[in-house]
């Protein structure tokens, strides 16, 4: 099908933008990577009447290290993320799940703030923003605020934006200590969406793990935070007993989708069986 009639407007800067998105409100759709949006127009499932390209706003694209923190822009590309030797070193995680999405083309034109912004159920950022505890800092009308990753997901396709924000970078703290991290996930073969995704990223000392996060998506109508697998294994010696005991928790509280290619109980089991294989994988890597 092709798109219904729209103004485009190529915005400079992010304060052109926050004033287009004031001035067009809800008329008016964000175009970053382009690659959930543009589909969606040409199905006529979203008719903006104006969009609004902020891919080429250079002062959302970056990677640094700063006061102690990792900041991303975000209109940073998956392939800038992948190909990053700073992430590669302090935080391999990111490179790693960055490997999963999609493919070539996708990688070098979609970007983390606008997958992240998204929100779709079984993307995979969400996942690795959670483990990393990372700070949303989104801006808007009456300036900045910052949303933490496990509270900016509210349900399908849903975030905690408000109208007329802009997500402008995803930060979290430079890892100090010795870190174990993996982001594995069950690829749907005509998709490459997560069927189920799980990222892992602890604190070790020795074999003793010191802090704990897990993320997991394509479980639930939203990524989520594993309460339960963390909990099991913050203060815990990281042998084969505590990480099979932690995986257990891997679903629980969570209602699980059903689809056609996976029933919510398969989905369960497959979110027990992939924690425990990325937190074996971690470990391993720690040593």
């Amino acid at each position: 099908m092709i798109p219904t009639q729209f103004d485009y407007i190529a915005a400079k800067t992010l304060n052109e933008a926050l004033s287009l998105l004031g001035k067009h409100k809800d008329d008016a759709k964000l175009l970053a990577g382009g690659h959930s949006l543009i589909p969606a127009m040409k199905l006529r499932l979203a008719q903006p009447q104006v969009l609004i390209d902020i891919s080429r706003i250079k002062d959302l694209s970056y990677i640094r290290e700063e006061k102690g923190q990792v900041r991303i822009g975000s209109m940073t590309t998956h392939y800038q993320i992948e190909s990053s030797n700073l992430l590669r070193r302090i935080c391999p995680l990111l490179p790693e799940t960055a490997k999963h999405l999609g493919d070539v083309q996708v990688r070098n034109r979609g970007t983390i703030g606008g997958s992240l912004a998204h929100a779709d159920p079984a993307a995979d950022w969400p996942a690795a923003a959670i483990a990393l505890d990372a700070d949303i800092v989104v801006a808007g009308p009456k300036g900045e605020r910052v949303i933490k990753a496990d509270q900016f997901f509210v349900d399908l396709l849903t975030t905690s934006l408000e109208a007329g924000e802009i997500l402008r970078e995803v930060r979290f703290a430079t890892p100090k200590d010795r870190v174990a991290q993996c982001y594995i996930k069950v690829r749907h073969p005509a998709s490459g969406f997560a069927v189920v995704g799980v990222a892992v990223n602890l604190s070790v000392d020795g074999n003793k793990c010191q802090s704990a996060g897990v993320g997991v998506t394509g479980v639930s109508q939203k990524a989520y935070r594993a309460n339960g697998v963390e909990n099991a294994l913050k203060g815990n010696s990281l042998d084969a007993k505590t990480l099979n005991a932690a995986a257990s928790h891997a679903s629980d509280g969570v209602d699980a989708n059903s689809d056609l290619f996976a029933s919510g109980e398969y989905r369960r089991r497959l979110a027990e069986v992939y924690t425990r294989r990325a937190l074996e994988t971690a470990v391993s890597r720690a040593k």
